[in-house]
């Protein structure tokens, strides 16, 4: 048959002898067949070779160009089957699943496609290059447009709740009910979606300045309609239901911004359950000015991030900052004259000029084996998205030690521990000593909304053993938060609060003689190093946050 087709392509002076031949010996060559290395070859217009092989082999012919693809049917079939055999299932009628194919070799893998979604498969010929741009746009992160509503529009949509009763539900009001529930978190600023199932009832709640709030409870009976929607809508696949997965979404408001969200699932009791991080750059500063250091703080940050090597930990529970600390780092560095390169897991900031990548463990890119390679690409500046294990530690140690600057994260309470929790984790203690240039521990307190804010009288001796000294009573104005209908709760956006820790010399004797956190603790308030605790109480003295919120993310003196 392919004899016959080549043949035929010759004889019709589409394609010349000489080309054939070439395309002949690679295909004994490599293994490949004839036809995958005709389209390989682009030797002939890929129009001209979907048309003959559709006569040859008797395939009816579809333009991909005029045929709207269904992110719902294209769901239907796994991506790496996809990948595995260039074949893209298109439309469906009845329990037929139509798969453009490009390649008539193709056939004999969409028995694959037949067994996993347990629909009959009918092949349809496609142009190859067509074929490559669908199967691309299909399986990037799902856009939905929705830059035509107006803002006030998206504030009124209505929900006809009503509907969610009916046992023979329609698809319609749930995809609404979806749409909203993310408008609403992106007009309210949340952080965080989570849609949680309970035996008897379903919640949604959003994070809102770091505190979960409920948002709403639809009605039981369609928790699993609205599950599937975000999984079709992220490209998971909605008939796993054991096992978590991850995916993404993407949301464009309008031509120049647009919204991503992480999804992630989880099995539980009663369900699945569903996180969705949202990031929007848009709505993040990365100006070093924005991330509300005191003049000497920053100043103690700048002179660490100019020097050509060394290692800069950024410290904090998650969701307390640490991302945009770094980014704002590298944005102050991000020059042509620098090769930055950063390892994420996975990348939620863009930022040109900066090579990302996203660590993938199943296959083995991991972050140990990210940074081996980038040491072998001529690097200035390297950013590793969390030190996780001792194999990563001791890799950036080294780097740190051979003419690079490198910048990480560690999940611990501040800069004294930080060091301790290296020790622990088995790295040498001349390699911490030697390494490490500054420690940033960090945490984001709420901040009052300024339009509700009421002043409160907190007795001296509160005070006193909040923190605050002797001198400082009676010099400022304490606040609490009220609540109106321009905030959360009385609170409005979030500040951070910073401990910045060089290591010095003195504070590596202590390292190299075995010393603890306490005794680095000590040194660092010999070496005038502000604390977490003494950076929150000066916002609660401007007036910027309170001191019951201060409480609750700093322990008390």
């Amino acid at each position: 048959m392919i004899a016959g087709l080549t043949k035929k392509l010759v004889d019709a002076k589409l394609l010349s002898a000489s080309a054939l031949e070439e395309i002949q010996q690679q295909s004994e060559k490599t293994g490949d067949t004839v036809f995958s290395c005709l389209l390989a070859s682009k030797a002939i217009d890929n129009s001209q070779l979907a048309y003959h092989a559709s006569h040859e082999f008797g395939l009816p012919l579809l333009d991909l160009n005029k045929q709207e693809i269904d992110i719902e049917i294209t769901s239907l079939i796994p991506e790496t089957l996809i990948h595995t055999h260039n074949a893209l299932p298109v439309y469906k009628r009845d329990n037929t699943l139509f798969v453009a194919i490009s390649n008539p070799r193709s056939l004999e893998g969409l028995n694959e496609f037949a067994f996993f979604c347990g629909y009959k498969i009918e092949p349809v010929l496609v142009n190859h290059e067509q074929l490559q741009q669908a199967i691309e746009e299909a399986l990037s992160p799902s856009t939905i447009e929705l830059d035509k509503i107006a803002d006030t529009e998206i504030d009124n949509i209505e929900i006809d709740e009503t509907a969610f009763g009916k046992a023979d539900i329609d698809d319609a009001p749930v995809v609404r009910f979806v749409n909203k529930v993310f408008i609403d978190a992106i007009n309210k600023e949340a952080s965080d979606i989570h849609f949680e199932q309970f035996e008897n009832h379903s919640r949604i709640r959003f994070r809102l300045d770091g505190i979960l709030r409920d948002i709403s409870n639809p009605p039981r009976e369609i928790a699993d309609r609205i599950i599937s929607r975000i999984k079709v809508m992220a490209r998971l696949d909605i008939a796993e239901q054991r096992m978590p997965q991850d995916g993404r979404i993407k949301i464009k408001i309008s031509r120049s911004h647009a919204v991503d969200f992480r999804v992630s699932t989880c099995p539980t009791l009663f369900g699945e359950k569903i996180v969705l991080r949202l990031l929007d750059t848009n709505t993040v500063n990365y100006d070093m000015s924005a991330l509300g250091l005191e003049p000497e703080q920053e100043s103690v940050f700048l002179k660490a991030i100019r020097r050509p090597q060394g290692m800069i930990l950024v410290t904090g529970p998650t969701g307390s900052g640490k991302t945009v600390t770094m980014y704002a780092a590298l944005n102050k560095l991000n020059s042509p004259e620098r090769n930055i390169s950063t390892a994420e897991d996975p990348a939620e900031i863009y930022l040109p000029g900066i090579n990302q990548v996203n660590i993938n463990p199943k296959i083995g890119l991991t972050f140990a084996s990210t940074l081996r390679t980038f040491l072998r690409q001529d690097p200035d500046i390297i950013m590793i998205g969390e030190i996780r294990d001792t194999e990563t530690a001791n890799i950036a140690m080294k780097a740190a030690q051979t003419g690079h600057l490198v910048f990480s994260t560690l999940h611990t309470n501040d800069g004294p521990q930080t060091l301790n929790r290296l020790l622990n984790m088995g790295v040498n203690d001349y390699d911490v000593a030697s390494s490490i240039s500054l420690i940033i521990a960090q945490r984001l307190v709420r901040k009052l909304c300024p339009a509700c804010k009421l002043i409160t009288q907190l007795p001296d001796e509160i005070l006193l053993s909040s923190g605050f000294k002797p001198s400082q009573l009676n010099t400022f104005n304490s606040y609490k938060p009220v609540g109106c209908q321009k905030c959360n709760a009385g609170y409005r956006g979030r500040a951070g609060i910073y401990q910045l820790m060089p290591v010095s010399a003195d504070m590596g004797k202590i390292i190299l003689t075995g010393g603890n956190s306490m005794n680095l603790s000590q040194q660092a308030q010999k070496e005038g190093v502000t604390d977490l605790r003494s950076a929150g109480l000066k916002l609660v003295m401007q007036g910027i946050t309170s001191l019951d919120e201060l409480n609750r993310i700093t322990i008390e003196a």
